[in-house]
């Protein structure tokens, strides 16, 4: 069940696989079996991280085509990466052997939302969207106020963040682990991967 024989770029070729499937409609749903869930009862071993927002519309396993144990989720508004969210990245890369980490904003995100509003929301969610005003920083000063520009700054400003802040991290990705932004739409189901 190890995930070291997985390459970043295999696990990569999975994901876009499933998505393809999900955006057509003809879903495999893989590995959803009893002896599935049963064979996960002695450990883990996912392929893919995948950082998304905790939107209800947005469900890595299902937009991906992906079954029990196959993608280390992890969902936050905003798909923020704080420091809580970074170090359950830092040990499925770390443990796990996961080589590949997707950061994936989302269609009309209403964390980022309210980012660009602003305003007083109380403690908890000052500090959520705190973490996204930078994006929102770097989209007003490329003139691009949307809120799918910032959405996608967002998730690119998310892999910067995780490159740089996580020394587990930055050690792996030298030595091939990918982490990488994507954008989710809403309509379609299509995820792009950003450069």
């Amino acid at each position: 069940m190890s995930t070291k024989n997985v390459s970043a770029a295999e696990a990569l070729t999975k994901l876009k696989e499933g998505n393809k499937r999900f955006v057509s409609g003809n879903l495999e749903h893989p590995n959803l079996d009893i002896p599935r869930r049963e064979s996960l009862t002695t450990g883990q071993a996912p392929y893919a991280i995948v950082l998304s927002c905790a939107d209800s519309r947005v469900v890595p396993e299902y937009i991906f085509d992906q079954g029990l144990g196959d993608i280390f989720t992890i969902l936050v508004a905003g798909n923020v990466a704080s420091q809580s969210v970074t170090a359950s990245i830092e040990y499925a890369v770390a443990h796990l052997g996961v080589q590949l980490v997707v950061v994936m904003g989302h269609e009309s995100c209403g964390a980022v939302g309210a980012a660009i509003a602003g305003g007083d929301n109380g403690p908890s969610l000052n500090n959520l969207v705190g973490h996204i005003a930078p994006a929102v920083k770097l989209a007003a000063e490329q003139g691009k106020m949307a809120v799918n520009d910032v959405v996608k700054e967002n998730a690119k400003l998310g892999v910067k963040e995780l490159r740089e802040r996580s020394t587990i991290l930055t050690k792996a990705a030298d030595n091939g682990v990918e982490i990488l932004p994507a954008y989710y739409a809403l309509g379609s189901g299509e995820v792009s991967f950003l450069d």
